[in-house]
């Protein structure tokens, strides 16, 4: 009995108190522990009774915060959250209480069950408008996608940090909300027979394993924009953008080099580290408001293509009005100002322009990092289709197709095929235009001029005997003799 007693608490001084989840299937009426949440949507769960999936149980610090953005994620991500219900329970009375709440639900009336909903856990929601669709609290609206248990401390150990340092350093709350850190981290690598010391940027990532693994951004002399960024070719204007004001200002489409999926994103410098972010086009999101500039959807278009914005008469928290430019960045995933930055303000005020006169220099010179001639580009900017050869794909294989400037859209559309060439097919063949210029226009054909009936379809010359006749009748002209 002493023994078991030593045992029970070595393990409790071995692990750290903490919470878990439970779940009531409202339809199988069925109670069962929570595990997570799989790439569908789907719930994981086992049995109370299965001890050995009990070490895969959802294991969450105790913090209320810390928990409740836990929670308000992972509802997020739930395939039919609504066909559940959660309880928060502690990791160690987890089991008992599963088979105690299993043997309530069994015996306990409608009315009964309907209690329950004061002890279940419901996702956090910030009911307050005034913090929603600003550029207020751009990080601390995001929910955490990480825990400090699921970090690699052995790993952080090697770097000569852990989670009282980085607390220290304000470095932990970005880091679970997977973004890097706000500013740069001294780190230690030691190999034994040398020690390096840098400044870097940390971050979390998800590994194809599931493990959450430590990513380093090494502090770089200048970007590298000579090279394909996956797949994209950066322009002249590009690079100027991306050194100026550190976002290159439009989408472009990346290639993903594991699956070669085709990723419209924005793309940004980190200018602590000089690195290269992008970010998918499709989650970007811009505020309905701006430091009390209530933007239209012109404005919010222009921000959503990676364009400089400039915004006059915007309040400060001084309740001073001052006027600057604003672009979304894809390292901080957010729009930012860029204040000072006469190169954005000149960006965001010839787009504006353009816009205005919709003037046709909207049509890039540039497309997949192949550069048209003025033939070409005067063709294509009329939205005129134009055959295009010499491009590049991310394996380095070159391929050709076409592509066709919308005007409305101010977007390119690209073809492996001719989009002519179904319109060309379609087109009516030489019979039946002759058929519509004699019958519809009152023209006429040489070999059936002096035919009196209308043309039937595909007919060119005439059909019997009484139209040869007709046709071979020479008609006598006015005043004059044969």
């Amino acid at each position: 009995m002493e023994d078991e007693l030593i045992n029970v608490q070595e393990t409790n001084e071995l692990k750290p108190s903490t919470d878990t989840l439970i779940v009531l299937n409202i339809q199988a009426n069925q109670v069962e522990m929570v595990k997570g949440v799989d790439q569908e949507g789907n719930l994981q769960k086992f049995p109370p009774q299965d001890k050995k999936e009990n070490d895969q149980l959802i294991r969450v610090d105790k913090h209320g915060d810390l928990f409740s953005n836990f929670f308000s994620n992972f509802y997020r991500q739930l395939k039919n959250p609504t066909h559940f219900n959660f309880f928060k329970v502690s990791e160690y009375d987890a089991v008992n209480t599963a088979k105690d709440l299993q043997r309530y639900v069994d015996q306990a009336s409608p009315g009964e069950k309907e209690k329950l909903k004061d002890y279940e856990v419901l996702p956090k929601n910030n009911n307050n408008p005034q913090n929603q669709n600003t550029m207020e609290n751009n990080t601390e609206n995001q929910e955490y996608r990480f825990q400090p248990q699921q970090i690699d401390w052995k790993t952080m150990e090697k770097f000569g940090l852990n989670q009282e340092k980085l607390e220290k350093m304000n470095a932990m709350d970005s880091l679970l909300r997977g973004f890097k850190t706000n500013t740069l981290i001294p780190i230690t690598i030691n190999l034994g027979t040398a020690v390096s010391k840098m400044d870097v940027r940390l971050s979390l990532q998800t590994e194809d394993t599931g493990q959450v693994a430590v990513h380093l951004h090494g502090i770089r002399k200048e970007p590298n924009l000579n090279n394909k960024f996956l797949g994209h070719v950066f322009t002249d204007e590009d690079k100027k953008n991306l050194k100026e004001t550190g976002n290159m200002g439009r989408v472009v489409d990346l290639v993903n080099p594991k699956t070669d999926e085709i990723i419209p994103s924005v793309i940004s410098r980190d200018r602590l580290t000089n690195e290269l972010v992008a970010y998918r086009a499709e989650y970007m999101k811009v505020p309905d408001e701006i430091k009390g500039i209530r933007l239209d959807e012109h404005q919010k278009q222009t921000l959503l293509e990676g364009r400089a914005l400039y915004l006059e008469g915007m309040t400060s928290k001084k309740g001073e009005s001052f006027n600057a430019a604003v672009q979304f960045n894809a390292d901080k995933r957010y729009v930012e100002f860029l204040f000072g930055n006469n190169q954005a303000q000149k960006q965001s005020q010839q787009h504006n322009q353009r816009q205005t006169q919709h003037t046709d220099q909207e049509a890039p010179k540039v497309f997949r990092g192949k550069e048209l001639d003025d033939s070409q580009y005067e063709k294509f900017k009329a939205g005129q289709t134009i055959y295009i050869d010499g491009l590049t794909d991310a394996k380095g294989k070159t391929y050709q197709g076409y592509i066709t400037f919308n005007k409305e859209t101010s977007k390119t559309d690209f073809s492996f095929t001719n989009p002519n060439k179904l319109k060309e097919e379609a087109k009516p063949t030489e019979d039946y235009k002759t058929q519509t210029a004699v019958n519809t226009q009152g023209k006429t054909n040489e070999a059936t001029k002096n035919v009196k009936e209308p043309l039937e379809s595909k007919q060119q010359q005439p059909a019997h005997k009484q139209q040869e006749d007709q046709q071979k009748k020479v008609r006598k002209p006015r005043g004059q003799k044969l």
